[in-house]
């Protein structure tokens, strides 16, 4: 994603970035020189339909303020321009936030790294899951498993302990909360189409509740970035779904299989 700074709205003040999701792809913290055409757009779509659900369901707030090039301003994507082109249905509004540090990460399958420090240690992110499991194996539940948010290299994962240390128990708590409920409604949603989501991230920050007002109060934590497209969670196809080794995907995994 590219992301801009838009000037705050005349009407509400609320401070604004625009998110242009691009056909770039990366692995492992990597951008891969190939774009994929068209990605960026079906992403975004993904994002808003996942960002609608959330909403509808009234889980938590999310960021989205628009959708479409007629919700920026029209100095900058005239209509018929290329600027206007390029950005209709890769393009989100959202409402800027204090991104809290830490990557949200919710696990009902147990794969990628997940599987990889679980067969070394028995545990994920100092959970400790039931011996003996495969591969891709459902977990007894979904499991909350966060990893540092890092501005540069590879994130990695911490413990739930680990992460109230950074942004403090009560905030680790909310965020884990929000997650797991996100996720049982998203994978109920999804397996009645046919598509497992084995795991997914989310990223969550806080708004100012008064605007430019001196005396700030942050506002509870509100989903930002994206909602349960494939660029940050496994999809499955329920009907070839065989445990014990890896699975068909919808997502980036073949690329990540084909890198290591």
């Amino acid at each position: 994603r590219d992301v801009y700074q838009l000037p705050p709205d005349p009407t509400d003040h609320i401070p604004r970035l625009l998110l242009v999701a691009s056909d770039r792809i990366s692995a492992f913290d990597v951008v891969m020189p190939t774009p994929i055409p068209g990605k960026g757009r079906l992403l975004t779509q993904m994002s808003n339909f996942w960002f609608d659900f959330i909403k509808s369901h009234r889980i938590c707030e999310v960021h989205t303020l628009g959708t479409t090039t007629a919700d920026l301003p029209a100095s900058i994507a005239p209509p018929g321009s290329p600027q206007q082109a390029y950005l209709q249905g890769r393009c989100t509004i959202g409402q800027r936030c204090a991104v809290i540090p830490i990557e949200c990460v919710v696990r009902g399958y147990l794969e990628g790294s997940g599987w990889k420090e679980y067969q070394a240690t028995g545990k994920v992110c100092g959970i400790t899951l039931p011996p003996g499991l495969r591969q891709c194996d459902k977990l007894p539940e979904p499991i909350f498993t966060p990893a540092t948010k890092a501005a540069t290299g590879h994130d990695e994962n911490i413990t739930f302990e680990e992460a109230a240390e950074r942004v403090g128990l009560e905030t680790i708590a909310t965020l884990r909360d929000l997650s797991l409920k996100i996720y049982a409604a998203a994978a109920e949603h999804a397996l009645s189409r046919g598509i497992i989501i084995a795991d997914t991230k989310f990223e969550f920050g806080r708004t100012r509740e008064d605007g430019a007002k001196l005396n700030r109060v942050w506002s509870d934590p509100i989903l930002i970035d994206e909602a349960l497209p494939p660029d940050s969670s496994r999809f499955w196809p329920a009907d070839t779904y065989r445990p014990g080794g890896p699975q068909k995907s919808y997502d980036k995994q073949f690329l990540r299989e084909y890198l290591e």
